[in-house]
């Protein structure tokens, strides 16, 4: 061990991010003071980003269980689900949210390559990726300079790795100015049973390291992701990891290989905190222990430290425990991909992590002390209602005045050059979303992105959705309509929504207005996932998302979902099909503007609760288009969400390049009718031969619905009037977002 003269003080554990308490606490483990090697360990998995120390409290109360669930909840490298038929879902969203503000090429790249590894190291082939990005004020120079770069690390990564990118969001705020969300999303399938485990046991049984060499990049990212973004934050660019999407391509192939060879006892993906992550959560989760040579690890430099080696988050690489005396075999699969292939330590039954170096015991620290739900600190952190929460909630509609004559082509043109309702085209025009043959979206848009899963009839049905403004104005509220969204994107597109995985955005848990944040999401989230029978199959949390200059970033708990289409004859697109259809409204329209991006930014009032939302209502309304799907009575389905109806009609012409007259309620003002976001609505078109049955169909049902107009050859009319042209519109709406980049 090192020598007395080198161990660290409490000062040292302050600076890597300890608490003095956490401090003595792992003295009392340890039974003597830690060596700087062990309390680098400590500091990393204690940290945030590794051990939910300040969250896992209340993401214990969200809902794990399923007949569908065949991976416990937050316990494998992702969640996974049963399709049926033999095949089952993996699925995961992460963030890499701090090394994105940094630098956003290699931050939001290694964020793609991340989620992926932990996708095939389930033994799943990676079909879909989703990606859910928030950035600041879009005239702001280094906004642009952080979009262009976020979306080309994306692009690149995805595009050589040869996954399809089929949808995702993007949503600007000031708020984000500073510390800009890159969520990752991504689904592969398996057939059931042949999954693998991040587990370790087996005394005697070889550990091996794969794929590419331990640099010193990313050192202390997992820390790094536990603190608020700084002026000084630049000076940690170390913390940021570097991908190799050619070597992740070949580590794929590889890792599928191995699984399938059956020699694989447990397998992990070396994400945050590298090989202390991994070994310790495998043999924590195994009951066992390892004895590690670091001397033995395939290193970029020369004289990397044990903590050095132990704390890289180098990209593209994985721990794996093989049956022993199947070492040549492991090794030979690897040697075919051309991959480093290191056995490195052997498993023990000590429950002890053993590291050496140089011959030299380097660090002795039990395992199960160092991960979530064995010894890592949790906490119950207070909270306490913001001031803003009850201002938000005097707002009245009446002291905003309606539209004025004429007013709806201004607000309506305004909408359609917003960056947050216009067409993303720019951003997904860079991400191969057709690779691989299995986007059903191509050229029949849905509301949710539909994938076809190989040798069988399904197709999975993924989105991401948060409208973080609604979780500002209300958490509870604002995380239940996020789930809502997201079963209602799945049930529009004519899936069934099964399971939910999220990634939950917050700024600093310790400051008390921003933890209520938080557990109000947690609490809204469980409500609606009850609901929809949507269970929580693991995810991630992002604490420290703000800066001492803008304060927290808004509470941002993106949803990732998955749904099922068991035939494809049964999805269904939102792009109105034949001039002469008849449009309806499915739900009802509500004298509400809460938190729309008209009142918002049209009209420049910030503060205003959650917009109209009521979970059984929900629960109706997706009930109803889900049986007009299957009896074939719709020819298109468009939730309303941003923006709200008169958009949703413009999303639904654009595509076919159609028109539409519509006559407005005259019951509620115009400009809810038109721009409110009122929950639980969705915009259909009916072909006037079913008609009859459409309507009966509802009305047997007690849903609510209206008749707008019809689908036309040309112009948007509204009451009559021409409020814009078809390719205005569309100009507008499909050129802005390029337009305010550059």
């Amino acid at each position: 061990m090192e020598s007395n003269e080198s161990l660290p003080t409490l000062e040292t554990a302050k600076k890597l991010g300890l608490l003095p308490e956490e401090y003595d606490r792992i003295q009392e483990i340890l039974g003597r003071k830690p060596n700087f090697t062990e309390l680098s360990i400590f500091s990393v998995m204690w940290s945030e980003h590794c051990s939910y120390k300040n969250s896992i409290v209340w993401l214990k109360t969200l809902p794990k269980d399923s007949p569908r669930m065949l991976a416990k909840a937050g316990e494998e490298n992702a969640g996974l689900v049963d399709l049926g038929d033999g095949l089952g879902c993996a699925f995961k969203i992460e963030s890499h949210n701090h090394p994105s503000a940094l630098e956003p090429y290699q931050g939001a790249a290694t964020g793609v390559g991340g989620i992926n590894r932990d996708i095939f190291t389930m033994g799943a082939r990676p079909i879909a990726q989703l990606n859910s990005l928030r950035f600041g004020n879009i005239e702001l120079a280094k906004t642009k300079w952080l979009v262009k770069g976020v979306v080309k690390g994306i692009g690149d990564y995805g595009n050589a790795f040869g996954i399809p990118t089929v949808g995702g969001e993007v949503f600007f705020d000031d708020c984000y100015s500073t510390n800009p969300l890159v969520n990752a999303f991504s689904a592969g399938i398996l057939q059931v049973g042949k999954q693998a485990s991040a587990i370790s046991y087996g005394v005697g049984n070889p550990v091996f390291i794969v794929g590419s060499a331990t640099g010193k990049d990313g050192i202390g990212g997992a820390s790094f992701a536990s603190e608020d973004i700084t002026e000084k934050s630049s000076e940690k660019l170390p913390a940021v990891q570097v991908g190799d999407p050619f070597q992740e391509k070949l580590l794929l192939e590889a890792t599928l290989e191995i699984i399938e060879a059956g020699c694989v006892i447990g397998i992990q993906d070396m994400g945050a905190a590298g090989i202390i992550c991994s070994t310790s959560e495998m043999s924590a989760k195994g009951e066992h222990g390892m004895i590690i040579d670091l001397s033995k690890v395939p290193t970029r430099q020369l004289n990397m430290k044990p903590f050095e080696i132990l704390l890289s988050e180098s990209q593209e690489r994985m721990l794996i425990v093989v049956q022993k005396g199947r070492e040549e075999e492991a090794k030979k699969i690897f040697d075919k991909w051309d991959l480093n292939c290191e056995q490195i330590g052997v498993v023990t039954d000590t429950k002890r992590l053993e590291f050496y170096q140089d011959g030299k015991l380097v660090a002795d620290v039990p395992a199960d002390d160092l991960v979530l739900g064995g010894g890592a600190p949790i906490y119950h952190r207070e909270y306490r209602e913001p001031a803003y929460y009850q201002e938000f909630k005097k707002f009245k509609i009446d002291s905003v005045p309606d539209l004025a004559p004429g007013e709806i082509s201004k607000a309506f043109d305004f909408l359609m050059n917003h960056p947050n309702i216009a067409s993303k085209k720019w951003v997904a025009e860079q991400y191969d979303s057709s690779i691989g043959r299995a986007n059903r979206n191509t050229n029949a848009p849905s509301d949710a992105a539909v994938v076809k899963v190989h040798g069988s009839n399904k197709s999975i049905v993924i989105t991401v959705d948060c409208n973080s403004r609604y979780v500002n104005a209300d958490p509870e509220e604002g995380c239940a309509i996020a789930v809502a969204e997201a079963a209602r994107n799945i049930v529009c597109s004519g899936g069934v929504p099964v399971a939910i995985t999220n990634c939950l955005n917050f700024g600093n848990p310790y400051v008390p207005e921003v933890y209520w944040q938080f557990v109000g999401a947690i609490k809204g989230m469980r409500k609606a996932c009850l609901a929809f029978e949507t269970p929580v199959t693991g995810g991630n949390v992002s604490f420290y998302n703000q800066s001492s200059d803008e304060g927290p970033v808004f509470p941002t708990p993106t949803i990732g979902m998955l749904g099922i289409l068991e035939e494809a004859s049964k999805k269904m697109t939102l792009d109105f099909k034949e001039e002469g259809d008849l449009i309806y409204l499915v739900g009802e329209s509500v004298n509400d503007i809460a938190s729309s991006e008209y009142l918002y930014s049209y009209k420049g009032v910030k503060a205003s609760p959650a917009p109209h939302f009521n979970l059984e209502t929900e629960q109706n309304i997706q009930g109803a288009i889900a049986s007009l799907i299957q009896q074939t009575l719709i020819q298109s389905a468009h939730d309303l969400s941003d923006g709200g109806l008169l958009v949703a009609l413009a999303e639904s012409s654009f595509p076919r390049k159609k028109g539409f007259s519509i006559n407005c309620d005259t019951n509620i003002r115009q400009d809810a009718f038109l721009f409110g976001e009122a929950q639980s609505r969705v915009l259909v078109s009916v072909s006037p031969a079913k008609q009859a049955d459409f309507e009966s169909t509802l009305k047997n049902q007690g849903i609510v619905f209206s008749a707008l107009g019809n689908v036309t050859g040309s112009d948007f009319v509204v009451d009559g009037q021409v409020i814009s042209s078809q390719s205005k519109a569309s100009e507008s709406f499909h050129t802005a977002l390029e337009k305010a980049l550059n």
